[in-house]
């Protein structure tokens, strides 16, 4: 096997480690923000965020199993994409019923300081849409599946961050207010809709191939 064969294409292994250093960062300052505040959404997009950290890692660790392919045939190694595919739709899956337990759970009770995670969710919203174009046009241009969840996964994770920067918003604009309180349940149950709906979507296409 030839060095270019074996190497690993620089460019989506950059974009993957970037995803996960970035993400790295949300879990721990979303964690912090939890000692002050404590708005169902809030937690949600903690456990999502913490989900979606070890989610991304799965994906580089398969990345660079698959592209440097030592010893690997195609069968095998699309094999292995479609398990570390599988992998990240179930981490989305997980991810929205864990935010639907924690919305049930809390009910009403008072949401706290909110404004770091609502920062957080802000940012997520610029650096998410960035990596979300980033990830389709490498998946255009390479084929490769990996780079396909992960561009679904960073749309579904920008979509995410703009409904959770709205209910966040209200509450600390109208912190206990009945609007709030429905924005704040509203966000969480949109949330993981839509994260169920893409993890079951990524597993449903990895099976039936």
């Amino acid at each position: 096997m030839d060095k270019k064969t074996s190497s690993i294409p620089q460019k989506p292994f950059r974009t993957l480690l970037t995803s996960v250093l970035l993400s790295s960062t949300g879990p721990v300052v979303l964690g912090i923000g939890l000692i002050y505040g404590h708005s169902s959404t809030q937690i949600a997009d903690f456990t999502r965020r913490t989900a979606e950290l070890v989610a991304l890692i799965v994906a580089l660790v398969v990345f660079c199993i698959t592209e440097r392919g030592h010893g690997m045939d195609l069968i095998h190694r699309e094999r292995v994409r479609k398990r570390g595919n599988t992998f990240v739709g179930g981490i989305m899956c997980l991810s929205g019923l864990l935010m639907i337990s924690v919305l049930f759970i809390l009910g009403q009770s008072d949401k706290g300081n909110v404004i770091p995670a609502c920062s957080i969710a802000f940012m997520g919203v610029i650096v998410n849409s960035i990596f979300f174009f980033r990830y389709t046009k490498m998946y255009r241009t390479t084929g490769n599946s990996i780079l396909k969840v992960q561009g679904r996964l960073y749309g579904a994770k920008s979509l995410v961050d703009i409904c959770v920067t709205l209910s966040l918003f209200m509450i600390i604009i109208l912190p206990q207010s009945k609007i709030a309180h429905y924005f704040d349940s509203i966000g969480t149950i949109v949330v993981a809709s839509y994260l169920v709906f893409c993890g079951l979507r990524t597993i449903k296409e990895n099976w039936l191939k």
